[in-house]
């Protein structure tokens, strides 16, 4: 067994596989575990192999995105798919084969997941007093990504900050933009962190009472909302700690009379009778 260490890098990781399917080495043979149990001493051959793969164009960025997933044989299974098309195999790539299933499953998941980042980041206004430099962040936002899709999915916030310098700070990577140029770091320092969690948002309090009003719980179906809105993002968001009591009201009576009361409380028009 050959245990690979790709840092979980994609470049690192396709130098590897290159390397690897230049040689033919059957991916039963390869771990990229961190701590593989089963693997040996078998190195990594020094030089390239005489077998020259084919790889059609469009299976790159296939193997580029789902290498932003995360969980078991995140690089094994990519490598197994490159190796199936590189022998004549194309069915790998598609959605109906069991490889190629769990390849569009990552796919999925880490589509959803930048859904996620666009959706429910939060930006917050730092003061002025706050900030020392030009090249400090106007804006910070903290999130907690399933997978690694920061440094990917925040290219969407360029333009719709325009010109302001902002931060995204996660508990592994972040990035910043400091008005011309995105910079990602795969550590996450710890200034941005504390940074992105310590803000406080002056119109919080405004937000909150223009979400509270808004809620609709006559309308409510938490399985849909759950589906569209994870539990696990609400620990982040400023209305967060508003939704479990938001559905306890609509479930106790809110959800049965609460647009009535509304109407009930509106002032309506008067209308004369014509009298014949």
């Amino acid at each position: 067994m050959i245990s690979l260490d790709c840092d979980d890098l994609f470049s690192t990781w396709r130098q590897q596989a290159r390397w690897l399917l230049s040689h033919q080495v059957d991916p039963s043979r390869v771990s990229w575990a961190a701590q593989d149990l089963f693997g040996s001493d078998e190195a990594l051959p020094e030089h390239p192999g005489p077998f020259q793969a084919r790889i059609p164009a469009e299976l790159i960025p296939l193997l580029e995105s789902a290498a932003c997933y995360r969980g078991d044989q995140r690089w094994s299974l990519l490598y197994e798919v490159l190796w199936r098309v590189s022998h004549g195999d194309r069915t790998a790539m598609l959605a109906g084969d069991t490889l190629g299933s769990e390849l569009h499953r990552r796919l999925k998941q880490v589509s959803r997941e930048a859904h996620h980042l666009h959706a429910f980041v939060r930006f917050v206004a730092r003061p002025a007093s706050a900030i020392d430099a030009a090249s400090q962040p106007e804006f910070v936002a903290w999130h907690e990504p399933a997978h690694d899709i920061l440094a990917s999915a925040s290219q969407h916030f360029i333009g719709r900050m325009g010109r302001h310098r902002w931060l995204i700070a996660t508990p592994r990577d972040g990035v910043y933009y400091d008005g011309e140029c995105l910079i990602h770091e795969r550590r996450c320092p710890l200034e941005w962190q504390q940074m992105a969690q310590g803000a406080e948002d002056p119109h919080g309090d405004l937000w909150l009472a223009y979400y509270s009003h808004i809620f609709n719980p006559a309308r409510l179906n938490p399985k849909v909302m759950q589906g569209h809105l994870p539990a696990r993002f609400w620990k982040n968001l400023p209305e967060g700690p508003l939704i479990p009591a938001l559905i306890t009201q609509a479930r106790t009576g809110k959800q049965r009379d609460g647009q009535a009361s509304e109407v009930a409380a509106m002032r309506g028009k008067k209308i004369k009778a014509n009298r014949p």
